[in-house]
């Protein structure tokens, strides 16, 4: 929880402090432009009332023309006081109604940066597992409409509300003074009216609120759809995708009309009022003018000001409908992003600088959930510059024992020292950029191949890029491309093969130089020339470095210092390439089991290594004894 904030949400202390609430989250953005938003607010005060007060002057004039005897410029400059008023308040209306428009235009746009920065700021402190369960798409329509919906509620408040509570209050105001009973019987319409509306208006929240999420939810999908239109097209599959396009929009349909329905039965009450009051009014001063208790005056101005109102509150129908629905999608934004952060940097935590690299599980219990552990109680030590392979089945715990260094999750209990520092005392920035990590399948940014390198170190020179590119096998293929280092590489890359994303990622990571290097299966989308040439590179690049490398061909961890083999969470071998083959235990028979240089997919049957009915002696070398985890030295 960050140090001073009001709520119970724990935040990462570099986290922007938003409420978690719409309301306050609205006024937390309010309060930076405060001046600004309440000189929007005089002025529109100064626009309405002088809007209202329009038919109060001529009032003044109507009753001077009913009261002539005849035709007379006369009579025309004895009223130019009245006209001078209805001028006056003819060009403040002008006057203010624009110097309002003029704050609205400018500050609109601002507005809406600042909460989409300050919400995407948020999200980037969430945790690996909160992106893992949310449509990237839907979650940026989300910070976009939350963005708007901060902007449109305020302005439905400002601009809408606000005026309209002005003219209700200066109108009713005016007929009091025209006659008493008519003041009453507007106000009390006015009253009830406003009450009724709000009230089912509340009741319209949930529904859109429900006709957000859909959109959202819709918004993610397609957005899931065409990032991997290209698999879909490759599997024949352009008619499914339409078809869960199709579902997600039926459901969200259903949403939207359910919402729509609720507020088409609101606005038949609020238009069947208005037309109530509208012949109310008309009538009821008839028969005060006939009655001789109002004159032609007053008669006019009553009649004027009872339509004004009745147009506002036709309009208000509308306003508040939309006004809970703005609300709604702040929300739905708040709610699903403004959350608490699963993984924060404690309040004391440290930069250390990583000088040697050496790494330690201790006593390290870890599961996803917290019924299955993954890891219990393991126990291994990486001394510093060693160059370690990591082997064993898909879900033996080889990618949790990296994403665990990497501090995508938190042990449940024991720790990860690097250097002797718990991962979690440090702060994650300074973590993350002392840790390389070149995955199986890269992703890039929609930028030129430039600055996609250029992100390992971005104050690294273009020949220091050119140079990590050499490196990495990537120049070649880059100087042949129209526009050489500065072209566009399309969304996460589709532009290039899988193999020149694998080198560009490479090139990245070796501009980015970091002690510690994680290579997940970092050249398998490589040909086998390719390979070779970037493995020299990677051999030079591991040199003083502590490298972990996560493999499924035994080939490219052969030459390393050390194998770990996992099975179940377990580290069941330790040892060099030449001592586990001497031990014939689990490493030496997946070296002979290999297919193509390639482990199997699955364990092998009962009675092999790897599975749970392993034959007596399993892992044990030669005397007997198991191997130790953490080798000396």
């Amino acid at each position: 929880m960050t140090p001073g904030s009001t709520d119970s949400l724990q935040r990462a202390p570099d986290a922007p402090s938003l409420p978690d609430t719409p309301l306050r989250f609205i006024l937390h953005f309010v309060a930076r432009y405060r001046w600004a938003y309440l000189a929007l607010v005089l002025f529109e005060t100064g626009h309405s009332v002088c809007g209202i007060m329009i038919p109060y002057a001529l009032n003044f004039i109507v009753k001077g023309v009913a009261g002539a005897s005849g035709h007379s410029m006369d009579m025309v400059d004895a009223m130019r006081g009245p006209l001078l008023l209805f001028i006056a308040f003819s060009a403040g209306e002008l006057l203010f109604g624009r110097m309002a428009g003029g704050i609205h235009i400018r500050l609109g746009p601002r507005q809406r940066q600042n909460v989409t920065r300050s919400v995407y700021h948020y999200l980037q402190y969430h945790s690996h597992r909160y992106f893992s369960n949310n449509f990237a798409g839907a979650l940026a329509h989300r910070i976009s409409e939350t963005a708007m919906g901060v902007t449109q509620t305020l302005w439905s408040v400002i601009t809408e509300f606000w005026p309209v509570a002005i003219v209700f209050g200066v109108s009713i105001v005016l007929l009091f003074q025209a006659h008493v009973e008519l003041g009453l019987f507007v106000g009390a319409w006015s009253f009830f009216f406003i009450a009724i509306s709000y009230a089912l208006a509340r009741r319209c929240q949930p529904h859109a609120l429900g006709a957000a999420a859909a959109r959202s939810e819709t918004t993610g999908k397609l957005v899931d759809s065409v990032t991997n239109l290209t698999s879909a097209r490759l599997f024949a599959r352009l008619d499914h995708e339409r078809g869960l396009l199709a579902q997600a929009q039926t459901h969200e349909l259903r949403a939207v009309r359910k919402s729509n329905g609720y507020n088409e039965r609101v606005r038949w009450f609020q238009f069947t009022a208005a037309a109530l009051l509208k012949v109310g009014v008309l009538y009821y001063a008839l028969t005060l003018w006939g009655k001789g208790e109002i004159g032609v005056g007053d008669f006019v101005m009553a009649v004027s000001l009872s339509l004004l109102i009745i147009n506002e509150a036709r309009n208000l129908s509308r306003r508040f409908l939309e006004f809970f629905e703005y609300l709604g999608n702040v929300a739905n934004g708040v709610q699903t992003i403004v959350r608490s952060h699963e993984l924060v940097d404690r309040p004391v935590a440290v930069s250390p600088a990583i000088q040697r690299g050496e790494i330690e599980f201790r006593d390290l219990e870890f599961g996803y959930h917290a019924e299955r552990k993954v890891f219990d109680k393991l126990n291994v030590r990486i001394p510093a510059g060693q160059r370690v392979g990591l082997v064993g089945f898909s879900g033996s715990g080889k990618s949790s024992f990296v994403s665990l260094i990497l501090r995508l999750y938190d042990a449940q209990r024991g720790g990860i020292l690097i250097d002797g520092v718990d991962v979690r005392e440090m702060r994650q920035d300074a973590l993350h950029a002392q840790l390389s990590l070149i995955p199986q399948d890269p992703s890039l940014f929609h930028r030129s191949l430039m600055d996609n390198i250029r992100y390992g170190r971005l104050d690294a020179s273009d020949d220091e890029v050119i140079d990590a590119a050499k490196k990495a096998h990537a120049h070649d293929f880059i100087m042949q491309i129209r526009e050489q280092y500065q072209s566009m590489v399309g969304e996460r890359g589709v532009k290039l093969s899988g193999g020149q994303r694998q080198r560009i990622a490479i090139a990245r990571v070796i501009l980015k130089n970091a002690p510690i290097l994680i290579l997940d299966e970092a050249t398998s989308s490589l040909d086998t020339v390719t390979e070779k040439a970037i493995q020299d590179t990677l051999d030079e690049v591991m040199l003083g470095k502590t490298v972990l490398v996560v493999a499924h061909r035994l080939s490219t961890i052969a030459h390393l210092d050390r194998i770990l083999v996992f099975d179940n969470g377990r580290i069941i071998e330790d040892g060099s390439h030449a001592e586990l083959l001497a031990r014939r235990g689990a490493y030496h028979r997946l070296w002979h089991k290999q297919s193509g240089g390639f482990l199997p997919e699955r364990p092998f049957a009962d009675g092999d290594p790897m599975s749970e009915a392993s034959p007596p002696g399993f892992g044990e070398d030669s005397r007997g004894k198991k191997p130790a985890v953490e080798p000396a030295g």
